[in-house]
């Protein structure tokens, strides 16, 4: 026989075995005696046998693949980060042997994630966003699938990792304070986002902070189209708010957007920051202050958690990464 087209039948047979016994010996699991373990591995290296990956499986109770659920409401603007954090986790799955298998869910519409649970395709999987009401977390809880998320959550059986969002929105509004800011407006996404909460969070402590501070803030959350972030900017304009901070990279966009069209001329008129810097920020002229995280990062970290766990390890349950508070012209 060609020894390219070995298969564990062949090996079964040469050696006067069961498949089951060549299984075993492959996987290390299982009832076998030293004596025959030893005869099946060194006719595996004598005849440089590999396993494929189906043939593997079998052995070993794995798929090989890993779920990786992509939230289906994500507008084109998130799409960098999803790559991004895709790159890291796909690169990291590699190394070790494993495919992704891609979900996608919407609010509580999980039959992806559902299919391919109950078909048994993917041995663990990670969650590219935490939810206050996470119908795709407690589903994976019940069915005992291994799962890390990325993002925050209140979970506490849950396997986590995020960046510190909240310490660096109280970082970067610790720094406009320093300079002197004193009229500030906060816009940001949905409630329904926990990490929209981290940062409102961060937001409220470095305030909280500056006892006798004689300034004003306000706060519009769940805005979600340029529309709604252009009569918030009007209203802030006649106000005459010194600085707007946004939450993310879209709205801070939609900002500078309205701004531009009334011809605002920035740091002079208007100071604008971002919690989230992104390639979409990068061209803005002047230079937009925000925090840079590294999705990449996050996405390879999430994935060797769910590795280590697959492997019979029990990983912290929460992991934080940091981040880069980036000063920049948009703020005086």
């Amino acid at each position: 026989m060609e020894e390219r087209n070995l298969t564990i039948g062949d090996i079964a047979q040469a050696l006067g075995v069961s498949k089951t016994t060549v299984s075993r010996a492959i996987s290390g699991k299982g009832r076998i005696g030293e004596q025959t373990r030893s005869r099946v591995l060194d006719y595996i290296e004598a005849h440089h046998y590999s396993p494929n990956v189906v043939a593997k499986g079998l052995a070993q109770n794995k798929t090989f693949n890993l779920g990786l659920v992509l939230p289906g409401d994500y507008n084109i603007v998130e799409l960098p980060f999803f790559q991004k954090c895709m790159m890291g986790i796909s690169r990291t799955a590699s190394e070790a042997g494993y495919d992704v298998l891609i979900s996608v869910v919407t609010a509580g519409q999980i039959a992806q994630l559902e299919r391919a649970v109950t078909n048994r395709k993917v041995d663990g999987v990670i969650l590219t966003r935490t939810l206050t009401d996470d119908v795709p977390m407690r589903y994976l809880e019940e069915k005992g699938v291994p799962f890390v998320a990325i993002g925050s959550t209140d979970n506490e059986r849950a396997v986590q990792i995020d960046n510190d969002h909240r310490s660096a929105c109280r970082e970067l509004m610790g720094r406009l304070l320093d300079r002197g800011i004193r009229k500030f407006a906060l816009i940001g996404g949905s409630e329904g986002y926990v990490v929209t909460k981290n940062r409102l969070l961060g937001f409220q402590e470095a305030f909280a902070k500056r006892l006798g501070w004689d300034g004003s803030r306000q706060i519009f959350l769940n805005i979600d189209n340029g529309a709604e972030a252009d009569k918030i900017v009007e209203r802030l304009l006649a106000e005459q708010v010194e600085c707007i901070v946004c939450m993310d990279d879209f709205l801070c966009d939609c900002v500078l957007n309205a701004l531009q069209i009334r011809r605002i001329v920035l740091p002079k008129q208007v100071q604008v920051a971002s919690f989230y810097d992104s390639s979409l920020l990068a061209n803005r002229i002047p230079g937009i202050t925000s925090i840079y995280f590294d999705v990449e990062e996050l996405g390879r970290k999430a994935c060797e958690l769910l590795l280590q766990m697959l492997d019979g390890e029990q990983p912290k349950r929460r992991t934080l990464l940091g981040y880069e508070v980036r000063m920049r012209e948009s703020i005086k």
